[in-house]
């Protein structure tokens, strides 16, 4: 269901300032802390002595203690010291290779030898100053495929998302979608419409009209295993459209990492990085706030949409050319899923 010869976003940097931090991706139990040198670790969350969670337990002198006997871990996966014990005979527990960039932390759960940090997605808009982003993290109860097939045809937006981001000239407007190598990507222009009210604020926050037509764009971009990076935006109609000249326009690039954690249930990364007002932290609070709550409205609709999957498993769903990206994006992780097995039974 879920490649593991991949990297994927396993944490922010806050999450493991104070403690040790437990979290299951892909099906393996995992637990991230920092070592004394600043470097971020992630062993299998079971301690070799009793299996108790080692996420439970807290760092000293850079190394991970266990919160029940007191047994120390080595970022390594070795153990290395336990009072009044000799344990240093133990064998090692599971590391798993992992790398901090672009603000967040990567973890590639499946063959250590071939994790190659040069295979994470560039993200230009995390290294310029030019930019600024804002973002959160939801538990989602569904399959990760769910949320991208929903990220890759915003058609759903009109309906789920009526009162900020939708419009009925989403339906409207044809859907062009193509593949690029591993890459899928579908887009969506709109002409001389009424701004929604999300963008009418990203207006303002930009000093713009927010009560003049607008040409709005939507491209989505699936990058495997499980990234969708998606431009937004909408420009003073008669200005040029996605073209337009910064002076004309709103634009934002949505940012989603979905992190399997079983088979129904994903961690879901999300967040806007945007081009105009780069220093304006209030903007950034205002827009992902308002993120927040569009995202909310999508995680209701996909848990209970995988519930009703569970439910009638003998259903066929049924396929509209609207749902090419997602289609197209399943084809690309079908083929990778068979690519990785193969070489697995190699």
């Amino acid at each position: 269901m879920f490649p593991k010869n991949t990297w994927y976003v396993a944490c922010t940097p806050d999450e493991i300032v104070e403690k040790p931090l437990g979290r299951k991706i892909c099906g393996e139990n995992m637990v991230f802390y920092r070592t004394s040198e600043g470097k971020v670790a992630a062993l299998e969350d079971f301690c070799p002595h009793r299996g108790a969670p080692l996420s439970l337990g807290f760092i000293r002198d850079g190394n991970l203690v266990c919160g029940y006997h007191g047994l120390e871990m080595g970022p390594d996966g070795k153990t290395i010291a336990m009072p009044g014990q000799r344990v240093r005979g133990f064998p090692c527990i599971k590391s798993f290779p992992v790398f901090e960039r672009y603000g967040f932390i990567w973890v590639w759960p499946g063959d250590a030898t071939r994790a190659d940090p040069a295979l994470i997605h560039h993200l230009e808009w995390a290294e310029s100053p030019d930019w600024a982003y804002g973002g959160g993290l939801y538990h989602i109860k569904c399959d990760y495929r769910l949320m991208i097939d929903n990220l890759m045809d915003l058609t759903h937006e009109t309906y789920v998302h009526a009162t900020s981001i939708g419009q009925r000239e989403i339906d409207e407007a044809p859907v062009n979608t193509k593949v690029i190598g591993d890459e899928v990507i579908t887009s969506r222009y709109m002409e001389n419409v009424e701004a929604p009210p999300f963008w009418k604020a990203a207006l303002r926050g930009n000093g713009l009209a927010d009560d003049v037509p607008v040409d709005r764009w939507q491209i989505c971009q699936y990058l495997p295993p499980s990234h969708v990076m998606i431009e937004v935006g909408v420009a003073h109609a008669g200005h040029g459209g996605y073209d337009a000249a910064p002076e004309h326009k709103v634009s934002s690039i949505v940012v989603d990492f979905m992190t399997p954690e079983t088979e129904t249930s994903h961690w879901y990364f999300w967040g806007m990085a945007r081009n105009f007002k780069p220093n304006d932290p209030a903007l950034t609070e205002t827009i992902r706030e308002g993120q927040g709550k569009i995202f909310a409205e999508d995680q209701e609709m996909l848990e209970k949409q995988q519930r009703n999957i569970l439910t009638y498993p003998e259903r066929k769903l049924l396929m509209l050319n609207i749902d090419a990206g997602g289609v197209q994006s399943r084809r690309v992780l079908d083929r990778i899923l068979a690519e990785e097995q193969a070489i697995s039974a190699a």
